[in-house]
């Protein structure tokens, strides 16, 4: 992947390092883990299970904190981390991570709200961001746990979007989708260009991504186009992957 101009990226991080809380032999999730995300561009992160896919991404979005991390220029820090949850919008990978409140209309509005929106301002916040993912009014005083699981994905996903960031960070979003809903999903996704998606469906990565990150035990193994890195049938099954149906059949 080309290097990109310091003005056009939108997440930056720096031979980042995590340890897990308990220490001990192999407690590192990320082990010196650099990327840069464009504006506009949609960047993957693949790989195994306990790749560090999701330590990285919660990093990303100001989840976790360090300054070996920039969004837009700015070091995430315990001082300016306010600001970057507002502009990278993470998006679970349990919905019922994201819906806790009486009504789904409480749950959009539960952000806006905490921002000190004039209520008039959340009211047209919660209005769009439902909008967007395809759930009309009649969804606003529904209970979030009697949606069907699309439902709730796609009202988790309007609950980041009612903050209106400038990066969407997704942890595993088709996860349980029937195709229906994963199709619904993925046009809703298409309308926001800078995303940072950690999935293990690579066909979702392969339709959203021009880049990707291969992880395996809190490494960068290989960063490039995605389609050309997908393609490569040794490397994926040597990090227990598989080259997508899609890429397979145009062979």
């Amino acid at each position: 992947m080309a290097e990109a101009s310091p003005d056009c990226l939108a997440i930056e991080i720096t031979d980042l390092t995590h340890r897990y809380p308990e220490g001990g032999p192999g407690a590192k999730a990320l082990r010196g883990v650099s990327l840069q995300l464009q504006q506009g561009e949609g960047l993957g992160l693949i790989g195994p299970n306990g790749a560090g896919k999701t330590t990285l991404l919660a990093y990303a979005a100001g989840a976790l904190v360090s300054d070996a991390v920039r969004v837009f220029g700015e070091p995430v820090t315990r001082r300016s981390v306010a600001r970057i949850r507002q502009r990278v919008g993470l998006v679970f990978q349990q919905p019922d991570d994201q819906l806790f409140l009486p009504t789904l209309a409480d749950d959009v509005a539960f952000g806006p709200l905490n921002l000190g929106l004039a209520p008039d301002e959340v009211q047209i916040r919660v209005d769009e961001a439902l909008a967007a993912v395809g759930l009309n009014a009649s969804f606003r005083p529904r209970q979030p746990h009697r949606l069907s699981g699309g439902e709730r994905r796609a009202a988790a996903l309007a609950t980041v979007l009612a903050m209106r960031p400038d990066v969407l960070a997704l942890d595993e979003p088709t996860n349980d989708l029937d195709p229906r809903a994963r199709r619904a999903l993925i046009t809703v996704l298409h309308k926001f260009p800078t995303r940072l998606v950690a999935s293990h469906d690579l066909e979702l990565i392969l339709d959203l991504c021009q880049h990707c990150v291969l992880l395996d035990d809190g490494q960068v193994i290989r960063t490039g186009a995605t389609r050309d890195l997908l393609a490569n049938k040794e490397l994926m099954e040597a990090h227990g992957l598989e080259v997508p149906l899609s890429i397979r059949l145009a062979r």
